[in-house]
């Protein structure tokens, strides 16, 4: 031990509840020792250790011993946090889409053999591409079904890069995998899981491929009385009850794609007989009127009357009126 090495005052570091007490304790003795003209570890060494003790407690005497080499502390092993990840620059540059699906198969084994060995699933996988320009492509996959199968997992890249185009060549790759715990549902009695959510999710993959992004999905409503005004999310694994999906049964429109045109007889006002494409008969119950009307503050204004009509001996339909035009814009089941 170096007897002219400086008594170094602790790095501030965070410390929990418990832990300030006995730091404010150290910092406070410190202070007595330099004004008693204790700066080395030597000289805090050779003093008595009962007469430290006595005039300023146990936790004096702790310092004692760290000085003295007498101090013996728990050594607490610290596993650091394992990443998932695996990367390879190629010594040419590639323009195909083949060298970069061999070393994808490579990464998935390997990744898959790590996960494998403590027990655990990908939830998640990040593709990262870099091109010769320097520029970086970036894609996450969101897995349906954790798993560390390396074949489904490289069908779900594989369908993805299938459409994928670059206008530089690529220089490296990179595939970071997020692990997570095997999954595990008990169902209900008349409750079934999907048979092959990867399978899904391939189609799902295949359809964005030919149809566009903004074209596959579920179904949201816009928040607009327009009709059929709806825009696409991104399929949800995961689906919740709706608000009132447990209430009173309702019952379901067919909406039409193309409202089909049609011509109604009023009577005060009220239509009273119907004749479109298929359809025409009297109309025996009415509903309505229910005037709509949105958009008034541009361009796109626009308002409607609709009734629900009951045709004799026929279905019951939604049609309605615009600009003096009838047109028949749903069946009801």
């Amino acid at each position: 031990m170096d007897g002219t090495a400086s008594l170094i005052r602790p790095i501030p570091s965070p410390r929990t509840t418990k832990e300030v007490p006995q730091a404010e304790e150290i910092e406070r003795i410190l202070a007595i020792l330099h004004q008693w003209g204790i700066h080395t570890l030597g000289q805090l060494a050779a003093l008595d250790r009962n007469e430290l003790a006595a005039r300023l407690g146990t936790a004096a005497v702790k310092l004692w011993q760290r000085a003295n080499g007498r101090a013996q502390r728990i050594l607490k092993l610290v596993s650091p946090p394992e990443s998932f990840v695996e990367s390879f620059e190629f010594e040419n540059e590639i323009e195909t889409v083949e060298p970069l699906l061999f070393m994808l198969r490579r990464f998935l084994e390997q990744l898959a053999t790590r996960l494998n060995a403590i027990y655990l699933v990908a939830k998640e996988l990040r593709l990262r591409i870099t091109f010769a320009d320097k520029s970086h492509y970036e894609r996450v996959f969101k897995i349906p079904q954790p798993t560390n199968n390396a074949e489904v997992l490289f069908r779900m890249l594989h369908t993805h890069l299938e459409n994928f185009t670059s206008q530089h060549p690529i220089t490296s790759v990179e595939l970071e995998a997020q692990p997570s715990r095997p999954s595990r549902q008990q169902f209900g009695l008349f409750e079934t899981a999907l048979r092959d959510p990867a399978q899904l999710h391939d189609t799902l993959t295949r359809l964005v491929g030919l149809l566009g992004e903004d074209r596959v999905g579920t179904p949201v409503l816009e928040e607009t009385h327009r009709p059929d005004a709806f825009r696409m999310e991104p399929f949800a694994w995961e689906i919740g009850d709706e608000p009132g999906s447990k209430g009173c049964p309702r019952m379901a429109i067919r909406r039409f794609r193309h409202p089909a045109v049609a011509a109604v007889l009023l009577n005060e006002n009220k239509p009273v007989h119907l004749r479109a494409a298929g359809i025409e008969g009297e109309i025996v119950t009415q509903a309505g009127p229910y005037p709509l009307s949105g958009n008034w503050w541009d361009e796109h204004a626009w308002a409607r009357v609709e009734w629900d009509v009951e045709v004799a001996n026929g279905p019951v339909l939604r049609c309605h009126s615009s600009n003096g035009r009838w047109a028949v814009g749903g069946i009801y089941d």
